[in-house]
């Protein structure tokens, strides 16, 4: 009888155990995990990262022996200083890199540009993670975007797969929408198309040419065009890519 009202006893506290949500990682582990990732596809990674701390922290040792004058106070300040610096460096080139290294290895799958769209862009823009045009037989997409650059419209694809798509889809939109400036952009194989990890820069750094509040007044317009019902993967999340093996 003990023995059955221990187990009896232990049974919930195994459900109760098993019920509990796994503890998600702290931001330490999290940036150890990412760092990994980098390192992984990119051999040259810990290399930019390990010159991008140790050049401010060298900088602020040289400031403090030319400048520090012998007082010990600021001979201090300017290493911790060197050091605070080298270690924000560090934090942003381990981010520009980690995120070349997960989008490089969702580049050229269908729904890789959708993935851009909803983790690369500023806030100003209003796009879709699903395409607007698809071609059934290759699955190559044409996807927009609303800007203050004004329309951009992303092609997936090679330019023999998505060239007829493109076209129709840049006519609808400037009947739609006279006098708004549209950009198409390539993202695929050919040798003029833009990298998948530099296409979020490009779109953000485009010419301003309508306001903030045509945006949404465009973007509106647009929705009355639909968009296509092919099934098409949505963007993959680039962050949560499980890391490969580097090319």
């Amino acid at each position: 009888m003990a023995r059955s009202k221990s187990s009896e006893s232990a049974a919930p506290s195994s459900a109760t155990s098993a019920s509990k949500p796994a503890k998600e990682p702290g931001r330490i582990k999290q940036m150890y995990q990412v760092f990994n990732m980098t390192r992984r596809y990119d051999k040259m990674a810990i290399w930019w990262m390990l010159a991008a701390f140790l050049v401010p922290v060298l900088l602020g040792v040289l400031l403090a022996f030319l400048l520090g004058g012998g007082n010990v106070l600021s001979f201090i300040l300017y290493i911790v200083v060197g050091v605070m610096a080298g270690i924000l460096v560090f934090m942003i080139v381990l981010g520009r890199l980690a995120e070349r290294a997960a989008y490089s290895q969702i580049e050229g799958q269908p729904g890789a540009v959708g993935a851009v769209f909803k983790s690369g862009l500023r806030r100003q823009w209003r796009a879709s993670e699903m395409p607007v045009a698809v071609n059934g037989r290759s699955q190559a997409a044409v996807y927009r975007a609303v800007g203050r650059p004004g329309i951009v419209l992303v092609t997936e694809g090679t330019k023999g797969q998505t060239q007829k798509i493109v076209d129709e889809e840049r006519r609808k939109v400037q009947r739609i929408t006279p006098g708004v400036p549209v950009t198409v952009l390539a993202v695929g194989p050919d040798a003029d198309a833009i990298p998948l990890h530099k296409l979020a820069r490009n779109m953000n750094k485009g010419k301003k040419a309508i306001g903030r509040d045509e945006i949404l007044a465009v973007s509106n317009r647009l929705e009355s065009l639909g968009q296509n019902k092919l099934p098409i993967p949505k963007g993959v999340d680039p962050m949560r890519v499980r890391p490969g093996r580097p090319r």
